[in-house]
C-alpha cells in the first residue's frame, strides 16, 4: 500500500511539473498575468517603429510647467497629449490637436501656450 501511495506521489509531481513547462514552450510564462514577455516585446517594437513618445516632451520645452488653478493639467502636459495626438491621428491638423490649450498670453512666456503648441505640432510632423 505504501509503494502505491509512493508512485501516485511521484506521478503527481511530475504532472505538476510538466504543465509549467508545457506552458513556456507555447509562449506563455507562468509569472502573473499581464507580464507575458512575448507580447511586451511586439509592443515595444511597434511603439518604437512610429515617432518616440519621449520627442513630445523635447518640443514642448517652451510650455510652463507650472500648475494653473482651474486648469486640468499643466500647459507642458496638455501639449504632450495634443502631440501625441497629432502623431496618431495623421490627417488631424495642429490647431485641432491643440485646440483644449489656452490662448490667453502668460506672462514671462513667449506666445501662449495654443501657439506653442502649434509650433511644436509643425515641427513634430516636420521631423517624421
Amino acid at each position: 500500500m505504501k509503494f502505491t501511495r509512493n508512485i501516485a506521489i511521484a506521478l503527481a509531481a511530475l504532472a505538476f511539473g510538466a504543465v509549467p513547462a508545457v506552458a513556456i514552450g507555447q509562449g506563455k510564462s507562468s509569472s502573473a498575468p499581464g507580464h507575458n514577455k512575448t507580447a511586451t516585446s511586439t509592443t515595444t517594437t511597434s511603439t518604437t517603429s512610429t515617432t518616440p513618445t519621449s520627442a513630445f516632451g523635447k518640443y514642448c520645452q517652451s510650455e510652463s510647467k507650472k500648475h494653473v488653478s482651474g486648469m486640468k493639467g499643466t500647459p507642458f502636459s496638455e501639449c504632450v497629449v495634443a502631440l501625441a495626438q497629432a502623431a496618431t491621428h495623421a490627417n488631424m491638423s495642429a490647431s485641432a490637436a491643440c485646440k483644449s490649450l489656452s490662448k490667453k498670453h502668460v506672462s514671462g512666456m513667449k506666445g501662449t501656450p495654443f501657439s506653442n503648441c502649434v509650433t511644436a505640432a509643425a515641427k513634430l510632423r516636420a521631423s517624421s
